[in-house]
């Protein structure tokens, strides 16, 4: 590991920690205009998102009713009820976005995609930077007003696209 994802990853509480946990779950309220752009109603209702801390995985309860969820891996989406009912499923469901525009209409099953890779990813970064398999590469310095800041950049593998990048400065913790 580089000595910058080291001084991000200690900043937010160190790698020994975060390892001692498998997953997380949080009750949140989503919104936006991306999905009435997309042709989807929007609600203000809670859901639990469940993520699983070392390994691509998450679930949205509930998700089109209140009996169902979803199950999220980067090769399959699929929704289903509680007790394990499949309702609807897609591998390979990155592919099922080739072609889409802005205002390309969604299905439930692109939603859920979405919110399945959108969701582990916040919960996960920066951590996700230490999995195996991901290399993190410093890159050119950040400046944000006078305040000079450090960046990474994962190097992922094949099939792998994380968007996150990292940045320390002076006021970070360590």
């Amino acid at each position: 590991m580089n000595e910058l994802l080291a001084k991000v990853l200690d900043a937010h509480g160190g790698l020994e920690r975060w390892q001692r946990y498998n997953k997380v779950e949080a009750t949140m309220v989503t919104g936006g205009g991306l999905f009435p752009l997309k042709g989807l109603l929007q609600d203000s209702n809670p859901r639990r998102m469940t993520v699983w801390l070392h390994e691509e995985r998450s679930s949205v309860t509930p998700f089109g009713a209140p009996d169902q969820r979803t199950v999220f891996t980067p090769d399959r989406i699929a929704i289903e009820k509680l007790d394990g009912t499949l309702v609807a499923e897609r591998y390979a469901p990155r592919d099922s976005f080739a072609g889409h525009q802005m205002h390309t209409p969604w299905d439930p099953l692109h939603r859920a995609y979405f919110n399945g890779e959108a969701v582990w990813t916040y919960l996960t970064t920066p951590f996700l930077l230490a999995m195996d398999g991901v290399r993190v590469e410093e890159t050119e310095p950040w400046r944000e007003g006078a305040e000079p800041g450090a960046c990474c950049a994962p190097a992922s593998p094949v099939g792998w696209k994380p968007t996150a990048w990292c940045r320390t400065s002076s006021s970070a913790r360590t």
